[in-house]
């Protein structure tokens, strides 16, 4: 008896789902991010509406006071999701625990200048509270942003601020100890110097307009805080004067908001283009929390670069201006 073993190819049917080929084309391949994101969100046959909120449907475009023709018009340029966003960060947070055990295991905290750990402490641990009002906010979005396509990478967002607050909680850790924690719990709940910041974080809290929220917190506060503490101050500054270990620690920080920029810049470039009345709508809601923003920051560039501050927060505003001018937003 004789076997003959071939290979034999099936074509199939179709590409992808039904609702994916009536964006695409029937005959093109989707993405694993395209099937888990075009057209994901309710549209019709919705429950009751929400008794605290009789206004609006559940899921509601009318939420914001941006108008979109196509809310699948935003894009991930990551292309995230659920599996390549774990995937991604897995990787990173291997990097990260290999960084953490690499300074504690050389004791290099020890070899830092005893001035700037104390500055690191007092600047860098206090900003766990701010991660996570950044993270609560991106809640917001995610809960009652309108469209896959935006409210999928917010909630990552959000997880990621978390993750950030608790890499901060590490670093106190091994920059003091559990005290350094309730220490920073009482300086961003009394001191001076934290109240700006901490108001303007708070206000957040308590704002209805979610792509606002996004606007606020995603591009104008982080645009202005990352490059101001982790960048200018702990990488250029506090790693050149002895401090490496301090910028190692905060190395996931300074990679993140590198990355995630792109996706709130692409979010932002999108909703300015569809039309004048969001360019301005946006141009405003910059120029509004901008303006807060920059206030708050002045105290910690005081405590990060001294006499240097207003050179360096000058600087700083400066490259976020031009930043946004390229998205077609004027600062």
């Amino acid at each position: 008896m004789q076997m003959d073993l071939r290979t034999v190819s099936i074509k199939p049917q179709r590409q992808t789902f039904g609702h994916i080929a009536r964006r695409l084309g029937a005959d093109k391949p989707a993405s694993r991010y395209q099937e888990g994101t075009l057209d994901m969100q309710s549209m019709a046959n919705q429950h009751y509406r929400p008794l605290w909120d009789p206004e609006h449907e559940y899921f509601d475009a009318r939420r914001t006071a941006i108008v979109m023709t196509d809310w699948y018009s935003f894009k991930d340029p990551r292309q995230y999701y659920y599996g390549s966003y774990v995937m991604a960060r897995a990787r990173q947070q291997d990097a990260a625990e290999s960084t953490f055990d690499f300074v504690e295991t050389r004791r290099l905290v020890e070899l830092a200048p005893p001035h700037l750990v104390a500055t690191a402490k007092r600047l860098l641990v206090p900003l766990r509270h701010v991660a996570w009002g950044a993270s609560m906010n991106n809640d917001f979005i995610a809960a009652y942003g309108f469209g896959a396509a935006l409210t999928q990478p917010a909630l990552l967002h959000a997880m990621d601020q978390l993750g950030i607050a608790q890499f901060i909680t590490r670093a106190a850790l091994l920059l003091g100890g559990p005290e350094d924690l309730d220490e920073a719990k009482q300086a961003w709940l009394e001191d001076a110097d934290w109240q700006p910041l901490r108001r303007l974080v708070e206000d957040l809290f308590v704002e209805k307009d979610w792509f606002e929220l996004l606007v606020a917190q995603d591009l104008v506060i982080d645009g202005l805080l990352y490059p101001l503490i982790y960048q200018t101050i702990i990488d250029d500054r506090i790693a050149a004067d002895g401090g490496s270990a301090i910028s190692m620690m905060t190395q996931f920080q300074t990679e993140w908001f590198g990355e995630t920029g792109k996706w709130v810049d692409a979010q932002i470039k999108i909703a300015v283009g569809e039309s004048h009345a969001n360019r301005d709508l946006i141009a405003n809601w910059v120029a509004k929390w901008k303006a807060r923003a920059v206030a708050s920051l002045v105290p910690l560039a005081k405590i990060g670069a001294g006499d240097d501050a207003p050179a360096v927060l000058d600087e700083v505003v400066s490259q976020f201006e031009r930043r946004v001018a390229k998205l077609g937003v004027g600062a």
